[in-house]
């Protein structure tokens, strides 16, 4: 399994939330505090994270934060069912991304971490009509690629095919 360096992936990650909501924002971000929640912390952001409670049946924390806006960075995939948790959703703002399915390469999944396997890679199409479907209007989308230091032909599709689809939705 290849993985992309964070630093490019968290760099477009912060211009494509900065074009979208500058800070200072207080944003509720699904999933487990990390790197990139010190990053947007150092960006003038508030940044509450889930504490690893089961997003598909325990939704108590995103129901109830008061923000400015909600983020998922590649945290969708990973739930059986990410529809219930963006329904449930009640700020005016969402900003995600999510892997998008690649036709040359499989699902990623983990066989030492269960958290760490995706249930979903989607088209474009798909993770919009998700958001659709539980009230959301899209504002705003982006595509980036994830090359990798490797040689070969997957590495070299990597380079030019769109792996990464940033979405910021109002409600």
């Amino acid at each position: 399994m290849y993985r992309i360096t964070p630093k490019k992936r968290y760099s477009r990650t912060m211009d494509f939330l900065q074009s979208v909501l500058p800070a200072p924002a207080t944003l509720l971000d699904l999933g487990v505090r990390n790197e990139l929640s010190e990053i947007m912390e150092s960006y003038g952001y508030k940044v509450i994270n889930t504490e690893g409670e089961d997003l598909d049946t325990d939704l108590d924390l995103v129901k109830n934060a008061e923000v400015d806006a909600v983020t998922a960075f590649e945290i969708f995939e990973h739930l059986v069912s990410p529809f219930n948790v963006i329904a449930a959703i009640p700020c005016k703002k969402l900003i995600a991304t999510v892997p998008l399915n690649l036709w040359f390469a499989r699902a990623y999944r983990s066989d030492k971490d269960p958290w760490d396997r995706h249930y979903h890679e989607f088209e474009d199409w798909q993770f919009d009509w998700v958001l659709e479907k539980a009230g959301w209007e899209i504002r705003k989308t982006e595509k980036w690629t994830s090359p990798v230091p490797t040689v070969g032909l997957r590495p070299l599709l990597r380079k030019f095919t769109p792996r990464y689809y940033a979405v910021y939705a109002e409600k």
